[in-house]
C-alpha cells in the first residue's frame, strides 16, 4: 500500500510541477540569497494579502546594492519570486532597484501560474520597500536608530 502511496504523490507532484518553469522550480528547491544578514544597512518586510511574508535585507554601498538576502513563511512561489528579486537587485544602483517590478520577477522566473503572481508583487514591494527605506536613512541618519532591523 505505501509504494501505491509513494506512487500517486509522485504523480500528483509531477502533475503540479509541469505549472512551473524549470528556473522557477530551481529558485523554489535552491533559493540564492536565503536568510537573514548580519549588520545589513537596511531591512523591510511585507505581508501581502495571501498572508504570505517576505522580509529582505540590503547591504548597500555607494548606492549600489552589494548584498541582498531574503526569508519568507510563504509558499514554493514565495520562496522563488524572494530568491530571484535578490537576485536581480544585486549590483544595481538604488534608482534601478526601483524600477524591479512584478513583471520583472515573473519573466526572470520563465513566468508563474497566474494564481501565483501576486508573490512576484510581494518580492518587488519588499524590495522597493527596503529601498525607500535606505533612502529615509540617508536623508535622516538619525532614523537609523528607531528603526527595526531584525
Amino acid at each position: 500500500m505505501s509504494d501505491n502511496l509513494d506512487d500517486l504523490e509522485e504523480l500528483l507532484l509531477g502533475e503540479e510541477l509541469r505549472n512551473y518553469s524549470a528556473k522557477a522550480i530551481d529558485h523554489a528547491m535552491n533559493p540564492r540569497n536565503l536568510g537573514v544578514m548580519e549588520n545589513a544597512d537596511v531591512y523591510a518586510t511585507i505581508t501581502g494579502p495571501c498572508g504570505d511574508t517576505i522580509e529582505i535585507w540590503l547591504k548597500i554601498d555607494d548606492n549600489i546594492i552589494s548584498k541582498a538576502t531574503f526569508m519568507t513563511d510563504g509558499c514554493g512561489t514565495s520562496i522563488a519570486s524572494g530568491s530571484m528579486v535578490t537576485e536581480l537587485a544585486k549590483g544595481r544602483d538604488i534608482r534601478e532597484a526601483m524600477t524591479i517590478s512584478q513583471q520583472d520577477i515573473l519573466d526572470a522566473l520563465d513566468g508563474l501560474p497566474e494564481e501565483s503572481n501576486h508573490c512576484a508583487l510581494l518580492a518587488s514591494n519588499t524590495l522597493k520597500a527596503a529601498v525607500r527605506e535606505y533612502i529615509d536613512i540617508k536623508k535622516e541618519p538619525w532614523k537609523r536608530a528607531y528603526r527595526k532591523q531584525q
